[in-house]
């Protein structure tokens, strides 16, 4: 059976700020074929290194909120004053052709997504090794300054505190380790009756 014969599925990946999360998405789109990662739309603006359409679609504030009246998105959300969303009509038409997509989200948009996407959703949420690690991370950060650093630590935890609503939890204490833990969920979560789109016909020609 080809993954072509299987529809895809939208695996949520979750973590607090600082546990590894975009660097394992990262991995996993260089080392599992029939994966792609999903490209959120933001109202945030575009960094130097940034392209548009390849790590954001960057828009303003009235396009975006277009888009949310026509209900364009699977999930969306305001981080730090800026918008957020994921497109439906993106991750749906991939995963009907057979393309899994990860969505690097937080608790709040993996909900959202179980709601419109509940038999498609694989819920995988990432810890870091102590929050003592968590500190160092982020206190390595060029970026962070006392304040915002504060703020992320406070954040961490209260995003720590929703690991229940997930299928999965993983610490993230050896990266590839890590990477290779999330590869056997999605190969397994593959293999799902439910995802089988010509499974009928192969049982026919089996007996």
């Amino acid at each position: 059976m080809t993954k072509n014969d299987n529809k895809g599925l939208v695996l949520v990946i979750s973590s607090p700020s600082g546990a590894g999360k975009t660097t394992i998405c990262k991995k996993l789109i260089d080392q599992v074929d029939g994966i792609d990662l999903s490209v959120s739309v933001t109202t945030r603006k575009k960094r130097k290194d940034e392209i548009d359409g390849k790590h954001y679609f960057f828009t303003n504030k009235e396009k975006f909120r277009k888009l949310l009246k026509e209900n364009q998105f699977l999930e969306y959300a305001n981080v730090f004053g800026c918008l957020y969303g994921t497109l439906k009509n993106e991750v749906v038409s991939k995963i009907d052709r057979g393309t899994d997509v990860i969505v690097d989200i937080d608790w709040q948009g993996t909900r959202q997504i179980a709601k419109q996407l509940p038999k498609d959703i694989v819920k995988v949420f990432i810890l870091p090794p102590s929050m003592r690690e968590l500190e160092n991370r982020l206190g390595k950060r060029a970026s962070e300054n006392k304040e915002n650093f504060k703020k992320r630590m406070s954040e961490a935890k209260k995003e720590i505190s929703h690991y229940k609503e997930y299928d999965f939890v993983i610490v993230n204490n050896d990266l590839q380790l890590a990477v290779d833990q999330i590869k056997l969920i999605l190969f397994s979560e593959r293999l799902r009756i439910n995802r089988h789109l010509t499974l009928n016909k192969t049982i026919e020609k089996i007996i």
